[in-house]
């Protein structure tokens, strides 16, 4: 694990709003660039208010079951050759999301990739010889999600997973962060403007600009406190060499990956552009691997405990 670097004296606020970057220096974090490019709108929140609404929201329908996987059974739909259901032991009929049935291919021993170029009737007797063909001595842990008329099976995981909900990352994330909107020094951060080679921090909360993501799979948050930089030298131009606190945190309920998160000083990210992507001076990252029986009473003190001490790494708070 890289060491983070001792912050060096801070530098005042630019007062035309911004600080002269090289786009040179510094380097890639492509995990950050990544979410920019390819979240489509709808996965993209303007506020950490807003992500955890949504988030307790999905959790408040959601439903936890564990059972055998012979229990299930597969039904290919009459109407429609690429649907399929899935009758539950807990008399519950779940439509899989696309990672619900790659999980559960998974489980069957099958293909989900080949699985899902077959009609719905030749994939349900894959996957139900599969699912009947496995050990009675072995449990699946489902969580579905009841919203109008149908259930999805957002995933099927071993019963010692130890789940996470998302929204208590994000939580975690508020007692630190606030709104991430300005209320506290971590905030989304600004962009570049390319012409002028200027980072800004002021800039309004879009679709375009907001680094706080969460989809069926997981949820990405990606904070700094630009309002604060720290000058570490000179650019070519005489210019104050600065960068600044930042950290993106991770976590999938539905197993797609563990709870982790990164600290780093930030030297650039341009929010919003083809061009985007972010650079920094050095990173340290932590994952979370977790067993259910840290996490039957309902809490995730890893999360807060990871966000408390990322928070006086880099912040000095």
């Amino acid at each position: 694990m890289t060491t983070l670097l001792s912050p060096s004296p801070v530098a005042s606020i630019n007062p035309v709003g911004g600080w002269k970057i090289d786009a040179q220096r510094g380097q890639l974090i492509g995990a950050v660039s990544r979410q920019w490019q390819t979240r489509p709108d709808d996965q993209k929140f303007l506020s950490l208010a807003d992500l955890d609404a949504f988030l307790r929201d999905r959790s408040s329908r959601s439903r936890e079951s564990t059972f055998e996987p012979s229990q299930i059974r597969i039904q290919a739909s009459r109407h429609d050759p690429d649907r399929l259901a899935l009758h539950l032991p807990s008399d519950e009929v779940a439509l899989p999301t696309h990672w619900g049935f790659g999980r559960l291919a998974q489980l069957a021993g099958a293909p989900a990739g080949y699985l899902r170029q077959l009609p719905a009737t030749l994939a349900a007797v894959n996957l139900q010889w599969g699912l009947a063909d496995k050990n009675d001595r072995i449990q699946v842990q489902t969580l579905t999600d009841a919203e109008g008329r149908f259930t999805e099976l957002r995933a099927a995981t071993g019963p010692e997973y130890g789940r996470i909900p998302d929204f208590r990352l994000v939580s975690a994330i508020r007692r630190i962060a606030g709104d991430g909107t300005g209320d506290t020094r971590w905030k989304v951060p600004g962009r570049i403007d390319w012409g002028s080679s200027t980072y800004n921090p002021f800039v309004d909360i879009t679709k375009e600009t907001t680094t706080l993501y969460a989809s069926d799979q997981d949820v990405f948050v990606f904070l700094v406190d630009d309002l604060n930089p720290i000058e570490i030298g000179k650019l070519p131009d005489g210019s104050p060499d600065v960068y600044f606190r930042g950290f993106y945190a991770y976590n999938s309920e539905v197993g797609a990956k563990t709870l982790g998160i990164a600290t780093f000083f930030l030297r650039l990210c341009p929010a919003g552009h083809r061009r985007s992507y972010v650079r920094c001076r050095t990173m340290s990252r932590c994952h979370f691997k977790t067993r259910r029986s840290r996490h039957e009473s309902g809490h995730s003190p890893a999360a807060y405990s990871a966000f408390r001490n990322a928070s006086s790494v880099s912040s000095g708070l």
